[in-house]
């Protein structure tokens, strides 16, 4: 028998169990049932700006933990590879570094050129059957949209489905020219489970109850929520002309008064895309209870920044903050189980509790 279910009826639906956010077997279980199946955001090519960059990073710390790199060899192309030595198990790169010619473990000296496939190995004469596929490093995909880049450790799907409504509603925003700004970026520790963080993102409901100054800035009432496969869209609106988009004429919302573009990817990338540029959100579990989140900007025309929708975004995290982690507090009482949907407001959590539950129930 599945241990989850949500009713595909939004207004029969109850919402999935709390057994999602308050039990440590789930939240182990999610690793390889959800995270390592799906599309993971890494960051922007300025990671490897020129031909023998090396950049090591972690795929989302703290709980996959799963050691990789980024290289750009000397034809300019871009690898995602693991970085972890196929001898003993070192990691390969330590750091950062630039002009590399080659990947050379400082254990015991096996090398690997930048694409990943094994070169040499001192003292290995005698070992049979050797070199082999498996001495090569791991190629992960890599999927590449303007300046962003995506890969995933179990590539179960196509990236496409992920990422290409929101690649086609936004055509012609020129993202290969988007910035990294490290000095606007941070990351926040909040005490909730990461499904809980989501889940608040993904419906307006809230917003005229928890954020004045964003409900000042969005009308409410039209503001819609678009789902897809394994993404869905909440379009803000202004109230006004001002701080919108000059939307172009092949944008299917040309005339419209768009202030925001709110995109989330299953099952935990948040895309919000402002006049002014990018801001990132990477929900990171850490505990069942715990989660960092990571505020990445991405500018495009920094006049434009903190204005209208996309301002204030520090005060409006602190709001949603001390929801969530309230609604932690709640969720583990004796007394709640289920709750019911809005058929208007809520379409958006409950298309997620279904991917959940069909992830879950895999």
């Amino acid at each position: 028998m599945n241990q989850f279910f949500v009713d595909p009826n939004i207004a029969k639906a109850s919402t999935i169990s709390t057994d999602i956010y308050n039990s440590t077997a789930v939240f182990e279980a999610a690793k390889e049932k959800i995270f390592a199946q799906s599309w993971q955001f890494i960051g922007s090519k300025e990671m490897v700006k020129f031909n023998g960059d090396v950049q090591p990073f972690t795929l989302l710390p703290n709980y996959l933990n799963e050691p990789l790199m980024l290289t750009k060899d000397n034809s300019g192309a871009v690898h995602c590879l693991s970085n972890v030595c196929t001898h003993r198990g070192n990691i390969i790169a330590y750091k950062e570094c630039s002009k590399a010619n080659n990947l050379r473990c400082k254990y015991h000296g096996r090398l690997f050129d930048l694409s990943g496939k094994f070169l040499s190995m001192p003292e290995f004469k005698e070992v049979e059957n050797f070199p082999c596929e498996a001495d090569n490093l791991p190629v992960l995909p890599l999927f590449e949209w303007g300046n962003l880049l995506f890969t995933a450790l179990n590539k179960k799907e196509e990236a496409g489905i992920y990422l290409n409504e929101m690649m086609q509603r936004l055509h012609w925003l020129p993202v290969k020219d988007f910035v990294y700004r490290a000095d606007l970026s941070k990351s926040f520790d909040i005490d909730a489970n990461w499904a809980l963080y989501c889940e608040n993102y993904l419906e307006g409901f809230h917003i005229p109850f928890v954020h004045a100054s964003l409900n000042a800035a969005l009308s409410f009432g039209d503001y819609t929520t678009e789902l897809y496969a394994k993404s869905n869209l909440q379009l803000g609106i202004s109230k006004d002309n001002l701080n919108c988009f000059d939307l172009p004429a092949s944008s299917v919302d040309y005339g419209t008064n768009v202030a925001a573009y709110y995109f989330w990817v299953y099952p935990n990338m948040m895309f919000n895309f402002y006049p002014w540029g990018l801001s990132v959100n990477i929900v990171n579990p850490v505990a069942a209870d715990k989660t960092r989140v990571n505020f990445l900007t991405y500018m495009w025309q920094e006049d434009k920044y903190d204005k209208g929708a996309g301002s204030d975004l520090d005060k409006v995290e602190m709001e949603d903050e001390e929801i969530v982690q309230n609604v932690q507090k709640g969720i583990v009482s004796r007394f709640y189980k289920h709750g019911r949907y809005s058929v208007n407001r809520e379409q958006g959590t409950h298309h997620f509790h279904r991917l959940l539950a069909d992830s879950m129930n895999h």
